[in-house]
């Protein structure tokens, strides 16, 4: 179980949030120009490092909101 940390509500167990995965995602300014298969890779192609990572979460089943977090992909600590 992971205890994460909402920056509105405090402290909650890791079941109240949902992961919207990595943060940070910019979307390609000109994406009329791109061909299928790298527009394809913008929307299907993420990173999969091992070691600290920053993703989205929303508080789901609290104050809906969005915010990062900073998390280790080796032990799952949030930092």
């Amino acid at each position: 179980m992971l205890l994460i940390k909402c920056p509105f509500c405090g402290d909650r167990d890791e079941l109240e949030f949902s992961c919207g995965g990595e943060a940070h995602i910019a979307r390609p300014l000109a994406e009329n120009t791109l061909t299928d298969a790298e527009f394809a890779d913008y929307l299907f192609l993420r990173d999969n490092p091992k070691g600290v990572f920053l993703e989205r979460w929303i508080h789901t089943d609290g104050c809906r909101r969005w915010f990062n977090v900073a998390r280790d992909t080796v032990s799952h600590e949030i930092i």
